[in-house]
């Protein structure tokens, strides 16, 4: 009795150890390495909605390699470099070869660093790393790794469409810069003054100044400083509460100067500074909330729709990384293409890659793995004007188009020398 017991035992060993990993095959899994807490928590949480979001209409839609599902799984890195690694290590630790980030250029840096040397090491074991927000140029230049592909638009790209936009504003005269103090926030600063030197050189920049991310809890003195520039207009790559918090600040001052941002329509920042940003708040976006009708796009507002029906809390956090959208599609059709979930396999799969969004033709260029994209200049504006159908965070206002840059019109040459393994 003991011997037959013993037996079936074994058996049920036997079974599960074959059946676990083939229902763990059944899920490719995504390791989201964003902050869940501290400081941008806010910022990481809305992220991980999108990517969740994503992953449950592809999966609708029969997944991938025929109908393995993908998972979006979260590790909280506090928008801190050496937490990061610390969870891109329990990511390894799981089985996970596929990592996103976004939130932060000093965290990216150090994934790029990390993914590269884990990969040296352990050729049986590859990695791929998806960026989908970190924009500081170099790492698609000199920083540039088979490994690592970006979804966004970097700071040279964004600024050259802020710039050339600026360049054709002649009530344009004095330009601020605020931004945060870290490689990213410098980024913006260099190639702002460089590129409005360039192309509008009576343009005078009245200040340069960089304050501690995260760390600000009133900008009222920043507002003054400002004020007291004469500026009329301000460019800011911040971000999350520094974002949120610096037009806040400007709206209590009743400052009015044209902002030209990157994340003004980001979490937090529409709702904080409401009817004060009508007709002054710009960003530069691959997409936004209007695009859907002023491009006649029903399927975008759909999708758009249905995101709010399940993720948007009401009204706020509203839909905002179209290039998260952008960033699964083309995983997605990536992993098919190469008919694995091997790492290699779908770098090679996605380097080179076309794909058609409801705005256009997008690229993943082949020579540094920058994505190439339409982009869009717009501005604050209230619903009901022509074309604004849905405002954004419970506004009332959402965003309207003042001008679209092409994919083409977009690119900018890189110095990527990029090391290629075979196939």
């Amino acid at each position: 009795m003991v011997k037959k017991c013993l037996l079936i035992l074994s058996l049920i060993v036997m079974c599960a150890t074959f059946t676990l990993p083939a229902m763990a095959q059944d899920t490719i899994k995504i390791a989201y390495i964003d902050p869940l807490s501290g400081a941008f928590a806010n910022v990481g949480d809305m992220g991980y909605r999108h990517f969740q979001y994503m992953t449950e209409l592809i999966n609708a839609k029969g997944g991938v390699l025929g109908g393995k599902k993908l998972q979006v799984v979260a590790f909280d890195n506090k928008t801190n470099p050496a937490e990061s690694l610390i969870q891109f290590r329990n990511a390894l630790d799981q089985g996970i070869n596929i990592i996103t980030q976004g939130n932060g250029s000093s965290v990216a840096g150090a994934l790029i660093e990390a993914v590269n040397k884990h990969n040296e090491r352990n050729p049986d074991n590859l990695v791929i790393y998806l960026n989908y927000a970190a924009v500081t140029p170099a790492f698609t230049e000199e920083l540039c790794s088979f490994w690592h592909f970006r979804f966004d638009a970097h700071v040279d790209m964004k600024i050259a469409a802020i710039t050339d936009y600026i360049a054709q504003q002649p009530d344009v005269k004095k330009v601020y810069c605020i931004n945060m103090d870290y490689v990213f926030g410098h980024s913006v600063s260099k190639a702002s003054q460089e590129m409005l030197k360039a192309k509008r050189p009576d343009i005078e920049i009245v200040g340069d100044t960089f304050h501690a991310m995260g760390q600000v809890k009133d900008f009222s003195p920043y507002i003054a400083m400002i004020r007291a520039s004469g500026a009329d207009t301000v460019i800011t790559g911040n971000w999350g509460n520094d974002m949120s918090m610096l037009v806040r600040a400007s709206r209590d001052a009743g400052l009015k100067v044209q902002y030209y941002t990157f994340y003004g329509g980001g979490l937090g920042a529409p709702a904080a500074i409401g009817d004060a940003g009508v007709g002054i708040l710009n960003q530069v976006t691959e997409w936004h909330s209007g695009l859907s009708v002023e491009e006649k796009q029903p399927e975008d507002e759909k999708f758009y729709l249905g995101y709010h029906e399940k993720y948007s809390n009401n009204g706020e956090n509203s839909y905002y990384y179209g290039r998260i959208r952008t960033t699964m599609e083309m995983l997605a059709k990536a992993i098919d293409k190469a008919g694995s979930a091997d790492a290699k396999a779908i770098a090679h799969a996605l380097a080179g890659m076309t794909h058609e969004t409801y705005y256009g033709t997008v690229t993943m260029r082949a020579e540094d793995h920058q994505l190439i994209q339409p982009l869009y200049i717009s501005v604050f504006t209230p619903v009901g004007t022509e074309g604004v159908k849905y405002g954004v965070d419970n506004t009332g206002i959402g965003w309207k188009t003042k001008a679209k840059i092409e994919a083409q019109g977009s690119a900018m040459p890189t110095s990527c020398q990029m090391v290629r393994p075979s196939k």
